[in-house]
């Protein structure tokens, strides 16, 4: 993962560790017209999110996700 990559990524870690997200929430504050830019999908297909099923699909940090916080707070 390159830096800036990097760095959005653990920048919507923060942001969905602060709460558990709505689906509708995190498409509107993580939506790119850039396809290089596909940070929320690679953050859920790396398995660092979990969404829970049901009326209004609600995402969280998943432990790996969690991990790679604590990391990127331990380094810094």
């Amino acid at each position: 993962m390159s830096d800036p990559t990097r760095a959005l990524t653990l920048q919507l870690l923060e942001w969905i560790s602060d709460r558990p997200r709505r689906h509708a929430d995190v498409v509107e504050a993580w939506r790119s017209t850039c396809p290089r830019l596909s940070i929320w999908e690679d953050a859920c297909i790396d398995g660092l999110i979990d969404c829970e099923e049901g009326h209004d699909h609600v995402f969280r940090v998943s432990d790996k996700g969690r991990l790679m916080l604590q990391a990127a707070t331990a380094a810094a």
